[in-house]
C-alpha cells in the first residue's frame, strides 16, 4: 500500500489529469447550480408560500421554536448558523415563492432539524469550524511566504500547509453527509406538509441535486491540494 501511495503522489502526469478533471467538474457544478436555480426561480409554487414561510413550517413541525429566520443580501447566501440559532435566507429566497426559493429555504430548515436532533455529522462539522477558519486564514500566508522567502513550499512551511489542507479536506468530507441529509429532509417535508405537490418536486430536486455537486467539487479540490502537498513532501 505504501508503494502504491508513493507512486500516486509522485506521478506528475496523474496530478495534471486530476487537476483538469477537478477544474472541469467545478465549472460544471457551478453551471448546473446557476442553470437549475435560474430556471426554477421563475416557476412559482402553486401554494404561493414564501421561502420564509416554508422554512418556518418545516421547523414548526419538528417542534423548533427558538430559531430566528432572517433576511440577508446577496445571491444564494442562504445558511443556517447553529451557534446563534439563526436561519438566514437571501432576499430572493426569503420573499420569493418560486420552487427554487422554497427548496433552498426547506434545505436550510433541514439543518435546523439536524441541530435539534443532534445529528452527529453536523456536530462534528461544528467542532471542526475553529480549526477550519484558522487553516483557511493561514494558507494564503503560507503561499506568500514560500514564494517570497523560500522559492516554493518546503520544510516546516510545507508541513504546516499539509496540516492545513488536511483540516480543510476533512471539513469538506464531513460536509457531504450533512448537506445530503438536509436536502433529503427538505424534500420529504415539502410534500408531507403540503407546501408543494408531488409533481412540483422535480424543480426542487434539480436545484438541490445541483447544489450537491458543488459540495463534491469542493471536497475534490481540497483533496487534490492535500495530495499535491503530500507529493511535494515525499
Amino acid at each position: 500500500m505504501q508503494a502504491m501511495l508513493a507512486y500516486f503522489y509522485l506521478s506528475p502526469g496523474l496530478f495534471g489529469l486530476l487537476f483538469v478533471f477537478v477544474f472541469a467538474f467545478s465549472i460544471y457544478a457551478q453551471l448546473r447550480v446557476s442553470g437549475a436555480y435560474g430556471r426554477n426561480s421563475k416557476i412559482a409554487s402553486r401554494g404561493g408560500i414564501t421561502g420564509r414561510e416554508a422554512a418556518a413550517a418545516v421547523m414548526a413541525r419538528a417542534g423548533i421554536t427558538d430559531v430566528q429566520i432572517e433576511e440577508t443580501a446577496g445571491h444564494l447566501t442562504d445558511h443556517y448558523d447553529p451557534m446563534q440559532k439563526k436561519l438566514v435566507l437571501s432576499s430572493e429566497n426569503y420573499r420569493g415563492t418560486s420552487l427554487a426559493a422554497v427548496g433552498v429555504a426547506a434545505h436550510e430548515a433541514g439543518h435546523a432539524i439536524q441541530h435539534r436532533e443532534g445529528f452527529r455529522m453536523l456536530e462534528f462539522r461544528m467542532a471542526l469550524v475553529p480549526a477550519t477558519r484558522i487553516a483557511s486564514t493561514v494558507v494564503p500566508f503560507i503561499y506568500l511566504a514560500s514564494f517570497i522567502f523560500l522559492r516554493g513550499l518546503s520544510g516546516m512551511v510545507l508541513d504546516i500547509a499539509i496540516v492545513c489542507f488536511a483540516v480543510l479536506t476533512l471539513f469538506q468530507l464531513v460536509t457531504l453527509p450533512v448537506e445530503f441529509d438536509a436536502s433529503r429532509r427538505a424534500k420529504v417535508q415539502l410534500v408531507a406538509l403540503g407546501i408543494l405537490d408531488q409533481d412540483e418536486m422535480p424543480g426542487v430536486n434539480q436545484v438541490l441535486d445541483a447544489a450537491a455537486l458543488t459540495y463534491i467539487a469542493a471536497f475534490a479540490g481540497a483533496l487534490l491540494n492535500l495530495l499535491y502537498m503530500l507529493s511535494r513532501r515525499n
